[in-house]
């Protein structure tokens, strides 16, 4: 007993002092992200992050979100919501960058969780012919059943979507693999190597750069619109010949 007292009196001493992981910025970043939060966030997701549910507005609990979900969410407009809905869509974001950093800092501090990537983790340049292949089978393979083979977004159950990428940063892109935000699952870094990530990102990328070489893109939705597109015009064409056959025969005289 008393060796097991010295012993853990002497690491008290000797043990480097931790730091909290969660806490991204410094201690007046993270004041002021508290400010801002109280005024444009607690109304749903409560005054110290907590959540709640009052009446159709239900904010999640946001410990552990991390940083990252933040960055995503602030920064591509999602939040604040206008208004509840079934999600959150994009739009014009209200905040400055130093406003989104401190609010990431203030909600990194509840708790920990994903970081916000550094360009060098979201970044494709000098990514090879084959990484981009393999990004390709990878997109295909976990991403192209909601966002399209084109990523041009598609439609959910109970009124939500997978939005467009065309045209979506990458860090917002990278951002959204390691968070999973609305219905979409979570890529960790054990699910999906970070390389992996930036090899589907470099997919995107040299996807939406191609030219349109002719022809109608009916929007990248393959199959969908295309067979829209097929009845209405093939089958409208045809009852159309059809009516103009009935008014020119015999009968109609």
């Amino acid at each position: 007993m008393l060796a097991l007292f010295v012993m853990g009196a002497f690491y008290t001493f000797v043990a480097p002092a931790s730091k909290v992981s969660a806490d991204t910025g410094n201690s007046q970043q993270v004041a002021e992200g508290k400010a801002l939060f109280a005024v444009g966030c607690s109304s749903c997701h409560g005054l110290n992050g907590e959540g709640q549910a009052t009446g159709t507005v239900q904010g999640p609990p946001l410990a552990g979100v991390g940083a990252a979900s933040v960055e995503f969410q602030v920064g591509s407009g999602r939040m604040p919501m206008a208004r509840p809905a079934a999600q959150a869509p994009v739009k014009p974001n209200r905040y400055s960058e130093e406003e989104v950093a401190a609010l990431a800092a203030y909600v990194a501090s509840l708790g920990p969780g994903p970081a916000i990537p550094t360009p060098a983790e979201y970044n494709p340049a000098n990514i090879s012919e084959e990484d981009i292949a393999r990004g390709g089978e990878l997109f295909r393979t976990n991403c192209s059943a909601c966002h399209n083979f084109e990523g041009a977004g598609g439609a959910l159950p109970g009124g939500k979507y997978a939005p467009t990428l065309i045209g979506v940063s990458n860090q917002h892109l990278y951002e959204a693999m390691i968070t999973g935000p609305q219905q979409m699952p979570v890529f960790s870094d054990g699910v999906m190597r970070p390389e992996d990530k930036r090899a589907i990102i470099a997919y995107l990328n040299n996807l939406h750069d191609q030219p349109n070489q002719g022809g109608l893109a009916l929007g990248g939705l393959g199959p969908v619109s295309e067979g829209l597109w097929a009845w209405i015009l093939g089958l409208g064409s045809l009852v159309g010949f059809a009516i103009w056959i009935a008014a020119k025969g015999a009968k109609a005289k």
